[in-house]
């Protein structure tokens, strides 16, 4: 009996630190952020690519949270970041990503909505919407940037 009284304890102690540490966690307090699909802002970027920093400052250091939008049939040249984490999720669509100074359509890869990857720092790269619009989603710790690669 004494043995159940123990193991009945126990659990009964996990669970109630179990909640009593988690329940912040489900607390939304005044810095939650909310953006809304129809409440994201885009500003053209140039080559007729857009973003909108949904988190952050990427110009600072610190995390950010940017998304960005290719028109079909765009192009993005060979190009870096320099910041050290860079993260991306493709939202819609599907992206395709390339490594290499030199544009070569043979090198990019469908990588089609859901995919997760991250970039390697400074490793020249460039992308296309090859089949129609695509969403894309960048988290990094900055400052970022975009150094063009291409000549």
């Amino acid at each position: 009996m004494r043995h159940y009284l123990t193991l009945g304890a126990y659990i009964l102690n996990l669970l109630v630190g179990t909640f009593l540490f988690q329940a912040p966690s489900f607390a939304q307090d005044a810095s939650t952020i909310v953006i809304l699909p129809q409440e994201i802002r885009y500003k053209a970027m140039g080559s007729g690519a857009e973003t909108a920093v949904l988190y952050g400052d990427p110009t600072k250091a610190g995390l950010y949270v940017i998304r960005l939008r290719l028109p079909a049939g765009s192009k993005v040249l060979p190009h870096i970041h320099p910041e050290e984490v860079r993260t991306l999720t493709v939202i819609s669509g599907t992206l395709y990503f390339g490594f290499g100074e030199k544009w070569d359509e043979s090198k990019l890869k469908a990588y089609p909505a859901g995919t997760f990857f991250s970039e390697v720092p400074t490793t020249p790269h460039f992308v296309a919407a090859k089949d129609g619009e695509v969403i894309f989603q960048a988290t990094g710790i900055g400052p970022s940037g975009f150094v063009s690669k291409h000549e």
